[in-house]
């Protein structure tokens, strides 16, 4: 699992803008987006550069400040 951690987001239409940025994303599953923890976690079903991530959530009109890896419970990781 991936999390990164995103500034500007203020509403549920901020929370839904990135969602769908990062689900429109190949290679991108299980997309959450965590409103009050400035947060976005999702699983790669295949290679996914970090630039792209980056590049479409500052395209949804919101700022990246942090990744990580992490290991997920009930998947592969």
């Amino acid at each position: 699992m991936k999390k990164i951690s995103i500034s500007g987001m203020s509403c549920g239409h901020c929370v839904a803008a990135v969602t769908r940025a990062l689900q429109e994303i190949e290679g991108v599953a299980d997309v959450t987006v965590d409103l009050a923890r400035g947060e976005a976690t999702y699983r790669e079903t295949s290679p996914v550069d970090p630039g792209t991530v980056r590049d479409r959530i500052r395209k949804a009109g919101y700022d990246v400040t942090g990744e990580e890896t992490f290991n997920g419970t009930g998947g592969d990781s």
